[in-house]
Formats: C-alpha cells, structure tokens, sequence
C-alpha cells in the first residue's frame, strides 16, 4: 500500500475548494478541510458563518455549488454515498419529531428509514438515558429529553462518522459532562466525530482540533494550543504576594519588555506576550516564600474567536 494510499484512509472527511452560493450571498465561500478518522474535530462560528450549510453539503443534503467532498472515501456526488450515509450519524440543531409517538416509536420509526436494526432501539435509549421512558409520548419530553432522543436517534446503526449541529441544546449541566463522555467512548471506538457548539467552554478541552468559520470561510484551523501560539495572544498571571513584595515585584516587572502590572482587590495580574512567559516566571524566583500563590491564565477558546474575528 503506498504511502498515498494510506493517508486517504486516514482521512473520514475531505473538503476541497468547496463553495455554496445562493444567488450573490455566498453562504460556504472556498473551504478546504480535513478531518481525521477517530477524531474529535469541533466546527465554530458565528450565526451566519456557514456551519450548518457546511454540515448539510456534507451529508448530501443540498449540493454544493462547487468543490469536492468526500465523507468515509465515497464523494458525496456519487451514487455509492447512498449505502455510505447509512454509516452516518446526524443530529441537526432543530431536529422535528413526531410528539405522539413514543421515545421508542420515534427510534424504530428512524431506524427503519435508515435501514437499521430496530432491536438495538431500546440500548440505545438505555445508553443516552432515557432507558425507563421509552414508552412516553414526546410530547412530554422535556428540551433537554428531546435532544437526547435525537442523539439516540444519530447513534443509529453503529456510524462510522457523526455529525452533531450544537447537541448540547437544552441540556443541563450533569447532561453535558454524560454527553461528552459518550463521545470520549465513541472516538475510542474510531467514530470521527464533527461538532458545533455555541458553547464555546464546552468545546475548549474536549476537542481535538477544531476550526473557526467567519463569513462562509476557515479562518483558521488546529488545537487550542496550537492557535493559541498562532495568535500569540497575551496570557495573564494573577498572583498573591506580600505587601512587602510589591515594590519589588513591579520593578521586576518594568525590566520585561511587553509586560505590565495591575493590583486588583488585593490580586496582582501580570499581563505579558507569549514569549515573556519564561521571564516572567524566572523574575518571580527572588520573591521565594513571599510569593503565596500563582494561576497561569491561557487565552480562552472564546478570546481566540474574539481575537480572530477583532
């Protein structure tokens, strides 16, 4: 197998020059991206930015205008992508539900459209946690139930890749921390999975790579980290020192160029460029016990999209 061949297996979805226009409103204007297979790759942007437009010409659902695509090695294009996407998973951001069937009716119901194992239906339900209400109406679901149910329904039929348009809609704390578990599981598995969220903590350390859309366009693409150190945003310190060690500090402070000093209730927080780290931590030594206490703040994911965008 050559070389060549093995990266194409590699990849679970491949973007290429992929453009969507509607009449002069260019909705997706010349994406190239590429997700890994087994990875956990998250999709932000702001409302507008393209995401969902994006996610649909993935899945077939509308054409692009141009470009290629490839999801699990088949062309979206193609005539083959119909036995593909029964392999794919969907959650959409608004997903329309039938309220007077059952949580267990509603799963056969799409596990019948998809071509899947209806008697897997009642793990699933067991697995996202809506196991004891399979025979409730929907109706009664609550927002939060109902995103489940629609997270039970992408799960269908093993996929191999997932596609999930802001699935944290609605729930509660305790849901998303089982939620992300799920997927931790998932992707141990080698399901790739593509996420947006609005919720932009949610995705900082979950992530494996992500990419930031703006204006139907990739801004920029990679970890955290890695676009933390492409922006080179400021990190800040806040420290707790004795009062004695003020003086001192702020003149250490001073001989570091790019840096500055704010005392804030008692807290010092120290602003420095990226490359400063180092200094300003080698400049701290002196201060030995006078020194009570130290938190390195890195740029958020949402100062990254900020800052992108600023």
């Amino acid at each position: 197998m050559t070389n060549s061949s093995k990266t194409a297996e590699s990849v679970a979805v491949a973007l290429q020059s992929v453009s969507k226009h509607y009449g002069d409103v260019r909705a997706v204007d010349g994406v190239d991206l590429t997700v890994q297979r087994g990875e956990l790759f998250g999709l932000i942007g702001h409302n507008g930015a393209g995401k969902s437009t994006l996610f649909k010409m993935m899945l077939g659902l509308i054409a692009a205008s141009a470009g290629d695509i490839r999801v699990a090695g088949t062309s979206v294009r193609g005539d083959d992508f119909r036995a593909t996407r029964r392999k794919i998973g969907y959650l959409p951001e608004n997903l329309v539900l039938y309220d007077n069937l059952s949580a267990l009716e509603t799963m056969r119901f799409f596990a019948k459209l998809k071509g899947a194992d209806t008697g897997s239906c009642p793990g699933l339900l067991e697995r996202v946690g809506l196991g004891g209400v399979g025979k409730r109406a929907v109706y009664e679901f609550s927002k939060g139930m109902r995103q489940r149910l629609g997270f039970a329904q992408a799960l269908l039929g093993d996929p191999s890749v997932l596609f999930l348009d802001e699935p944290s809609n609605g729930l509660d704390p305790s849901a998303i921390r089982d939620f992300y578990a799920e997927l931790r599981l998932l992707r141990e598995q080698g399901v790739t999975i593509v996420i947006t969220s609005h919720i932009l903590a949610d995705l900082q350390e979950r992530v494996d790579r992500l990419a930031i859309m703006a204006s139907g366009k990739i801004q920029a693409v990679g970890s955290v980290q890695a676009l933390r150190e492409q922006m080179d945003l400021p990190l800040s310190i806040a420290l707790r020192v004795e009062p004695s060690a003020l003086a001192e500090l702020q003149t250490q402070m001073q001989a570091i160029a790019g840096v500055s000093l704010q005392v804030v209730d008692g807290e010092v927080v120290v602003r420095c460029p990226r490359p400063a780290k180092m200094a300003v931590l080698a400049a701290l030594s002196p201060l030995g016990a006078r020194l009570m206490d130290l938190h390195i703040h890195e740029p958020s994911l949402e100062d990254l999209f900020f800052g992108l965008r600023g």
